[in-house]
C-alpha cells in the first residue's frame, strides 16, 4: 500500500476506536463501579441489550435522541437495582443472579423490541473535531459520538472520586472489607445496592450509544456479547477507571481493523481481521497475567476472590 493508503487505514482505526469503543467504555465503567463495592454483575449483557432497545424506542416515540439516552440509562438503573436487591438476599450467588439477569434483559428486549426492528429513530449528533482539515478522511475519523466526551469525563471523575472523596473511600472499603465497613457504622447492603444501580445506569448509556449512534438501529444481534466482554475489560484494566478508557479504545480500534483494511481494498482474510479484538484481548491477558498477579487490584469481597 502507498503512504496515503496507510494513513487512511490509521485514521479509520482511530475513528473506529472511538465509535466501537464507546459502548465498551460505559459498560466497563459501570461494572468497575459495581465491583469496587464488592459485587459482580455478569448480567450487563442483558442490561446493554435492554437499554439499547428502550433507548431506541423512546427516541422513536419522542422524536428526541436525548430522551432515548435518559430512558436507556434509567432502564439500566432499573435492572441494576433488581440485581442489587436480589443479591442482597441471604444465600444468593452474585454470578448465578447475573446470568439470570442477562437472560431476563435479553428476553425482554427481544420480546418488547420486535415492533422496533424496522423503524428509524433520530440519531445522536456527532461532534466534528476534524473541521480544521480539508481531508474528508480526517473529518470522518474525528467526527465523534456526542456521548464519548461524557464517558471520558466520567472515567476521570471516577478515578478521582475513588481516591480523593469520602464516598469513594467508603465504597472501596465496602468492597475490600465488609466487616470494616460495618464496624464504622456503614450499611454494606445499601452501599452495594446503590453502586449496582448507578453502575447499571452508566452501562445503560452504552446501550444508547449502540442503538442511537453506532450502528444506530435496533435488532436482536446488536450487542454481540459486548456486555460480557466489558466485564473482562474491567479485569484487564485492574479495576481502574482510566485503564478502562484505554482498554475500551484498544478493543474498539482492533474491532475497526477489518473494515479499515477492507476500505482500502484488502478483503482477503476479512473474517480473520474481524476476530482481531478477541485474539488481542486473549493475548494481552495471557501475556500480563500470572498466578500471583491475575487478581491484583481486585476488591477483596468479590465472589471471584472468595
Amino acid at each position: 500500500m502507498t503512504g496515503g493508503a496507510w494513513l487512511q487505514v490509521l485514521l479509520a482505526i482511530l475513528g473506529g476506536a472511538i465509535r466501537v469503543g464507546t459502548p465498551f467504555l460505559f459498560v466497563s465503567l459501570g461494572e468497575c463501579l459495581t465491583e469496587k463495592s464488592g459485587r459482580i454483575n455478569l448480567g450487563l449483557e442483558g442490561v446493554l441489550v435492554f437499554s439499547a432497545m428502550a433507548g431506541f424506542g423512546a427516541a422513536y416515540l419522542s422524536g428526541s435522541p436525548w430522551v432515548g439516552v435518559v430512558v436507556a440509562s434509567a432502564s439500566g438503573a432499573l435492572l441494576g437495582l433488581l440485581h442489587g436487591l436480589l443479591c442482597s438476599a441471604p444465600r444468593v450467588n452474585d454470578i448465578a443472579t447475573g446470568i439470570a439477569l442477562m437472560l431476563l434483559g435479553i428476553g425482554l428486549a427481544f420480546y418488547l423490541g420486535k415492533p422496533l426492528i424496522q423503524p428509524q429513530a433520530p440519531q445522536l449528533p456527532s461532534i466534528p473535531l476534524g473541521g480544521w482539515s480539508s481531508s474528508s478522511a480526517v473529518q470522518a475519523a474525528l467526527s465523534i459520538n456526542a456521548l464519548f466526551p461524557l464517558g471520558v469525563a466520567l472515567a476521570i471523575a471516577m478515578s478521582w472520586a475513588f481516591r480523593r472523596t469520602r464516598w469513594g473511600l467508603v465504597l472501596r472499603m465496602a468492597g475490600d472489607s465488609a466487616d470494616a465497613a460495618r464496624a464504622l457504622g456503614y450499611s454494606v447492603i445499601a452501599i452495594r445496592i446503590l453502586a449496582t444501580t448507578v453502575g447499571g445506569a452508566i452501562a445503560g448509556l452504552g446501550g444508547a450509544s449502540l442503538s442511537l449512534y453506532y450502528p444506530g438501529s435496533w435488532n436482536e444481534g446488536l450487542s454481540s456479547g459486548q456486555g460480557l466482554i466489558a466485564v473482562a475489560l474491567v479485569i484487564f484494566a485492574r479495576w481502574r477507571p482510566l485503564y478502562c478508557l484505554w482498554a475500551a479504545l484498544l478493543f474498539g480500534g482492533a474491532g475497526a481493523l477489518g473494515p479499515a483494511l477492507q476500505a482500502v481494498g484488502i478483503s482477503h482474510g476479512y473474517y480473520l481481521f474481524n476476530a482481531a479484538p478477541y485474539v488481542l484481548t486473549l493475548a494481552i491477558m495471557v501475556a500480563t497475567c500470572s498466578p500471583r498477579r491475575t487478581l491484583a487490584g481486585a476488591p477483596g469481597e468479590l465472589s471471584v476472590t472468595r
